[in-house]
């Protein structure tokens, strides 16, 4: 379980871009983060992966302050940032030097994945487009099979049918136990894969709901109401 304990953080002092986030999120299932630019739910992946330290509060993976960085923690955490740069060597040694960090490491998953992104397995990844290059990195996320796996804009400079190919790869990819966080302004893109959405704005939650996989859902509009109803709220306290 991943524990998000009344966490605060601002990048300069008395300027809080969180305040007393508190969040609990189950094994095996796929959660949406979502927010109007500028909100933190980068911010927030980052504090849950151990990059940032809050200001106050915990993030707990398994019980565990993932701020301390505990190597044995670490091994179960990736996060696959919106902008990254791949070294200009074959994936087969860029593989073998990260696999001693993530000691479940599949490689069959990787080549399955890849298989789904039609890519490889033979490549440089130096000679990769952006595009080229994200789904690359994603194979390799989901090969980590890390128990928290935290995804920043996954789909930005994808092309259409690699959209598509995402969804599988991630459905496909996934361990039954794990948890996957995916932040993106790219609703469409992740609304049939999720199980839950979190909806952040004016430094808090305002929206942690589960989705029934039942009843299709329109994510645009289920987040345009979500903020249209807690200005109302606001509002009306004021």
């Amino acid at each position: 379980m991943l524990q998000i304990n009344d966490v605060t953080f601002g990048y300069y002092v008395n300027k809080k871009i969180l305040d007393t986030i508190s969040l609990s999120l189950n094994e095996g299932g796929i959660y949406g983060l979502f927010g109007k630019n500028g909100t933190g739910k980068s911010t927030l992946l980052y504090l849950i992966a151990g990059l940032l330290r809050p200001t106050k509060g915990q993030v707990l993976l398994d019980n565990v302050d993932t701020s301390l960085r505990d190597p044995v923690v670490l091994t179960d955490i990736f996060i696959v940032p919106e902008e990254y740069n791949l070294p200009s060597i074959k994936l087969c040694d860029y593989i073998d030097a990260i696999k001693p960090f993530y000691p479940n490491f599949n490689t069959e998953i990787l080549k399955d994945c890849l298989e789904t992104f039609e890519m490889d397995g033979d490549i440089n990844l130096g000679n990769l487009s952006m595009g080229m290059k994200k789904k690359v990195y994603m194979c390799v996320a989901l090969a980590a099979r890390t128990k928290l796996l935290l995804m920043d804009e996954p789909t930005n400079g994808l092309d259409i049918p690699s959209k598509c190919q995402f969804r599988r790869v991630i459905a496909k990819g996934m361990r039954e136990d794990q948890i996957i966080i995916i932040s993106t302004h790219q609703v469409k893109d992740v609304e049939l894969l999720l199980d839950h959405v979190i909806i952040i704005d004016d430094k808090r939650v305002i929206k942690n709901e589960a989705i029934n996989i039942d009843e299709p859902i329109n994510l645009e509009e289920y987040f345009v109401n979500s903020l249209s109803k807690q200005i109302s709220t606001d509002t009306a306290r004021v």
